[in-house]
């Protein structure tokens, strides 16, 4: 079945209620392990039901943000999916007071139950009407973002749509596309700021409500972190000041070299070689075509999945007018199928994305036979670890998509990821930072950004930007809107991603069963036991970062850029 088939029905929440809530009953009266296994099943596919229908929902809306019909059902979402926690949180209490919960766990794994524990502690009936709120702001940002029309030399276009000329060989045209680019920021920044300030005080009453001292912990336990906490993230941040900071200035360093600039501006940070950032040759079609041939050489299991998405048709990747901005993957647990989105522009981040996307999405799919919705994905950092590995695992097959600038594309993919994790480090310490004080205002956040900013990036220079001078460059940076604390996760499965690359340069069969077995394992255990599968160190470890450093800093070393 392709996607365009799959039926969309709004669920009945009244039907629903009446379901959920007899289950539950009939799981606490249960006499027998069976009966009660049975109730735990016939509750986990009303679940799946209720999430395949959101899921369907969501991507017909995000594929086409102008279409009416999904614009309602996203709102009924918003307003129905706390009524619908509110009925799985009675299930998470029954489930941990369980009769026969030992041969529950026997069967299941304890990672349900510790799971289930989460769940209760960031819930309670109380909290209904902020959660609403909270998801009708976070749709509100979502549709801002989505609404930008801005004219750029002559034409007019998303935010997305400009981000290419970020990469342009005219140096003036890079800043007019940057310029153009944050003018949407900036003739909205009232909006923003005031959206933000509605969700930091939701959140915080919310937080106080179910008895915690500020969100930042809330935000933990609903990121579902069983296994660390905030002083490990804390001590992780320190790592990377100590021993990527400096690796990316001196990266940046070289780049003011290679492109002949006497000051590297932020415009001028995309634009990484004066021949020209390494592009796909070829269209959306032909990399597609291109990522078949990939995923069919890398193991039986990639091509196998990679022929379904393309034959169910579960992928929508160029960007189009009124179409929402970003990357993501989403699954339809009834179909066991996943989906990949983005937005095509004709860089090299088509490439990135693509593959990204596919790590997540080769991970669901790997683990869709694992039975309960808690399973089919885990917990976020993990799930990071999958797409980024993907990332770095397929490049013995960039030369198909960028031929003879392959080696060039590695580079910066490499320099790019480097980068990232002092950026992901500042969204982070500032998502920390504003939690603990939630009663500032607007400008006062802002000048807490630029203050982590410059630590983690001293070299970076806004020239006459006033706007990002005074740290406005967050306000881009979605994930701070609809997933509070979720950006650090990425910079943790960086770590893990670049152990996969340096462990497949000595033994490609050996790390790609490593990788298998992560994804296969899907969300059934916490993220530390999950590395420990996958034979990878565990990034809070004191040396784990530097030891990934050193041999990736020895290989661009060895690399003389110039030549690009």
């Amino acid at each position: 079945m392709k996607f365009n088939e799959y039926e969309y029905n709004r669920p009945d929440m009244n039907e629903i209620k009446a379901k959920y809530n007899e289950l539950i009953n009939n799981f606490e009266l249960a006499a027998t392990f069976e009966k009660q296994d049975d109730c735990l099943a016939s509750i986990n596919q009303i679940n799946a039901d209720f999430n395949t229908m959101e899921s369907i929902a969501y991507v017909r809306h995000t594929v086409n943000t102008t279409d009416e019909f999904y614009d309602r059902e996203i709102d009924f979402f918003d307003e129905n999916k706390p009524l619908f926690e509110g009925l799985n949180n009675k299930y998470y209490k029954a489930l941990t007071k369980a009769t026969f919960r030992d041969q529950l766990e026997q069967k299941w794994g304890s990672q349900l139950f510790v799971l289930a524990d989460l769940k209760l502690k960031t819930f309670k009936e109380e909290i209904v009407a902020d959660l609403q709120n909270e998801n009708k702001l976070v749709s509100e940002y979502k549709k801002l973002i989505a609404s930008a029309k801005i004219e750029f030399e002559g034409k007019e276009r998303n935010l997305s749509q400009l981000k290419p000329f970020f990469e342009s060989k005219d140096r003036n045209q890079r800043k007019e596309a940057q310029k153009a680019y944050w003018s949407f920021f900036r003739e909205n920044n009232d909006k923003i700021d005031d959206i933000y300030d509605k969700l930091v005080r939701i959140r915080t009453s919310i937080a106080e409500k179910l008895g915690y001292d500020n969100f930042t912990q809330l935000g933990y336990d609903r990121m579902e972190r069983s296994d660390y906490g905030i002083a490990q993230v804390v001590n992780f941040r320190k790592q990377v000041n100590k021993y990527l900071t400096p690796l990316t200035v001196n990266l940046r360093d070289r780049q003011k070299k290679r492109i002949d600039v006497d000051k590297l501006y932020y415009y001028d940070t995309p634009f990484q070689f004066t021949t020209g950032n390494a592009k796909p040759h070829g269209d959306a079609a032909w990399m597609i075509n291109n990522a078949s041939r990939m995923y069919s050489q890398l193991s039986p299991e990639t091509e196998e999945f990679f022929a379904m998405m393309q034959e169910s048709g579960l992928m929508d990747l160029e960007t189009k007018k009124g179409k929402a901005a970003g990357g993501y993957c989403i699954n339809f647990s009834n179909y066991k199928t996943p989906f990949i989105f983005s937005n095509f522009n004709g860089t090299a981040g088509d490439v990135d994305v693509l593959t990204h996307e596919a790590g997540h999405a080769f991970q669901n799919y790997s683990s869709r036979n694992l039975g309960i919705e808690e399973y089919y994905w885990p917990t976020a950092e993990a799930c990071e670890v999958h797409s980024m590995g993907m990332e770095l695992l397929t490049w013995p097959w960039m030369d198909l998509f960028f031929e003879e600038e392959a080696d060039k594309y590695k580079f910066t993919h490499m320099g790019s990821a480097l980068s990232f994790i002092p950026y992901g480090s500042i969204i982070d310490e500032f998502q920390h930072e504003v939690y603990a004080n939630p009663d500032w205002t607007p400008a006062e956040r802002d000048k807490a950004f630029r203050k982590i900013e410059r630590k983690y990036k001293p070299d970076i220079d806004y020239e006459d930007n006033d706007y990002l001078e005074k740290g406005s460059f967050w306000k881009k940076q979605g994930h701070l809107f609809f997933m509070p604390f979720y950006y650090i996760d990425y910079c943790l499965a960086q770590i893990c991603a670049l152990q996969f690359w340096k462990k497949y340069q000595e033994d490609k069969t050996g790390t790609w069963e490593d990788y298998m077995k992560l994804c296969q394992a899907g969300g059934s255990k916490p993220f530390t036991v999950l590395l420990d599968l996958a034979n990878l160190e565990s990034p809070f470890k004191d040396g784990c970062i530097k030891s990934v450093v050193d041999p990736i800093s020895n290989w661009l070393d060895e690399i003389d850029d110039s030549n690009f």
